[in-house]
C-alpha cells in the first residue's frame, strides 16, 4: 500500500510542476541518451551543487520520485538533471542495446559527462535500478569515484538482483508489478526488433509472464550475459559495496516488496564509507509524510540533507 499509494497518490510537489529542458548527448558508438534539466527557479549560482538522479526502471523525469527530488532541489538553490537510460525518454533509441541493472559503463560514461562542464559540487542518486548501477560504478571505481562525485545515494535499490528478481515474480507481486512492467517493457523489446530483425524470438519473448523470462530472452543475451542468472549474479552491486570510496548512502525499507529484508547488506558487508539506513516502512520509493493526502518530501529532504553533511 505505501508503493502504490505514493507512485498514485501522493503529492509530489507543491506549486508549479517542474519544467524540463532537454538536451540530447550522442554516444561512442552512433545513439544518443536525452538529459532532462530542471528550469525551476534560479540555482544560487554556477558553484551552487549538481544533483544527478538515475531513474528506476521504466521511469523518467515524469517518475514520481524525480519530480519530488525536483521539488527539494528548487529549495534549496540546486541544480539537478536526469539523464535517461537508452529507450526511456519517450523516443527507441537507434542502436541494439537497451538498458540494464548493471549498467556501470553507461552510469560512468555520463558522470564524466557531466564532470566535464560542471565544475561544482556534484552529487548522484539512483531510484531502484538506477541506484543499483550507480553503485556498480562507485564499486567498481573505488578511490577514482571521488574525482567525479562528492556523494551518491541509492534509494530502495536492489542491489541483490537475484533475490529482487525472484521476490518480483512470485505471488502478488508477479500479478501486480511485473505485470506493469512487462505492459511496456515488452512493447518496446517489440519495437527494437523492428529495428533489428533476428534480434531476438518474438514467441519466446511474448510468451514470458515473468521478470526472470523477459531478461533471459532479451536483456542478459542484448548486453553480453550468458542468461538471467549470469545478468543477476554480475549486475549486482553488493558485492561491490566494500570497494567503495566515496561517500554513500544505501536506503532501503525493510518492507519493501521488491526488495527482501533478508537480502540488505549489512554493516560488515559495506565500506566504511557507506551509510546503511533501513527504516522499517517506506516500501519500494513509498515515503509518504504529512497530512493527507501525503506529500514525497520527506526522503529527497533526508537525502540531501545526508549529502549536504558527508559530501
Amino acid at each position: 500500500m505505501q508503493t502504490i499509494y505514493a507512485a498514485k497518490f501522493a503529492r509530489r510537489y507543491v506549486g508549479p510542476t517542474s519544467q524540463w529542458m532537454r538536451e540530447r548527448w550522442a554516444t561512442s558508438d552512433g545513439d544518443f541518451v536525452d538529459v532532462d534539466w530542471c528550469q525551476d527557479g534560479a540555482p544560487q549560482g554556477e558553484d551552487a551543487p549538481l544533483l544527478v538522479l538515475f531513474h528506476g526502471l521504466e521511469g523518467s523525469s515524469n517518475s514520481h520520485y524525480a519530480q519530488a527530488f525536483a521539488a527539494e532541489t528548487r529549495a534549496r538553490g540546486w541544480h539537478m538533471a536526469v539523464p535517461h537510460f537508452r529507450g526511456c525518454s519517450g523516443e527507441l533509441n537507434w542502436a541494439p542495446r537497451a538498458y540494464h541493472s548493471g549498467d556501470f559503463e553507461e552510469i560512468g560514461w555520463m558522470l564524466s559527462r557531466f564532470r566535464s562542464q560542471y565544475h561544482g559540487p556534484m552529487f548522484a542518486v539512483g531510484i531502484s535500478l538506477g541506484g543499483n548501477a550507480l553503485m556498480r560504478w562507485a564499486g567498481e571505481m573505488g578511490r577514482a569515484a571521488t574525482q567525479v562525485l562528492d556523494g551518491v545515494a541509492s534509494v530502495c535499490s536492489p542491489v541483490d538482483l537475484t533475490a529482487s528478481g525472484n521476490a518480483i515474480d512470485s505471488g502478488f507481486n508477479k500479478a501486480v508489478y511485473a505485470r506493469m512492467f512487462l505492459a511496456t517493457m515488452k512493447p518496446r523489446a517489440l519495437q527494437k526488433l523492428k529495428q533489428f530483425p533476428g534480434l531476438f524470438n518474438p514467441m519466446e519473448l511474448m510468451a514470458a509472464n515473468t521478470l526472470y523470462a523477459f531478461d533471459d530472452v532479451f536483456t542478459a543475451p542484448l548486453h553480453g550475459f550468458r542468461g538471467t542468472d549470469d545478468y543477476w549474479d554480475r549486475a549486482s552491486a553488493k558485492p561491490g559495496l566494500s570497494r567503495v570510496q566515496v561517500p554513500a548512502l544505501v536506503l532501503n525499507a525493510r518492507n519493501d516488496p521488491f526488495i527482501p529484508a533478508s537480502s540488505l547488506p549489512t554493516k560488515d558487508q559495506v565500506s566504511e564509507h557507506v551509510t546503511l539506513w533501513q527504516p522499517e516502512t517506506g516500501g519500494h520509493v513509498g515515503f509518504t509524510a504529512g497530512r493527507f493526502p501525503g506529500d514525497l518530501k520527506e526522503m529527497p529532504w533526508a537525502v540531501l540533507e545526508w549529502m549536504t553533511q558527508h559530501g
